[in-house]
């Protein structure tokens, strides 16, 4: 059966599966693997989780309308988006690492101490632990998997909002 023929909500609750799922390999691989996650790493994981519930929500509510299922894909799109340019940003300090190697204090730690929009200034920053690569699948990172995924997660939901339905 062709996915791209799907109904709406079979389409939109396999996006949030895909999206629990990553979640669900995030954590596994800090506990199994021991891999820590920066800052970033955390904002993807939030934002993954975003998209699922948007994703969720569109799929159990699953409007008969083309604009109740198009609100939904924009919805969808933003959580994206955010996640497009977090991981964006963690690729790009990898592909371009500063020369003092530390992302600052633990997440925990910062959470604590600081305001909203400073600590979202101060994790968006991160700089060389960030750029650190501990794991690779097919030669691309972590950070290069996740922006992979939320771009496909995306133009998912969009194909979903927008198709043209019989």
């Amino acid at each position: 059966m062709n996915p791209f023929r799907w109904s709406f909500r079979a389409q939109m609750l396999s996006g949030a599966a895909v999206c629990f799922a990553l979640i669900g390999f995030a954590i596994y691989s800090q506990l199994a693997w021991g891999l820590v996650p920066c800052p970033l790493c955390i904002f993807q994981r939030i934002a993954f989780a975003a998209l699922g519930l948007v994703m969720l929500a569109a799929g159990l509510h699953a409007p008969r309308g083309a604009g109740g299922r198009q609100a939904w894909a924009v919805l969808a799109l933003v959580a994206a988006a955010v996640g497009i340019g977090i991981a964006g940003r963690h690729v790009w300090l990898q592909l371009f690492p500063p020369e003092i190697p530390a992302c600052g204090a633990p997440f925990a730690f910062m959470r604590e101490t600081m305001d909203t929009p400073g600590l979202i200034r101060q994790v968006l920053t991160g700089t060389g632990d960030c750029g650190a690569i501990d794991w690779t699948f097919l030669g691309l990172s972590m950070p290069w998997w996740s922006l992979i995924w939320f771009v496909l997660l995306a133009v998912w939901g969009l194909l979903a909002g927008f198709r043209r339905r019989r």
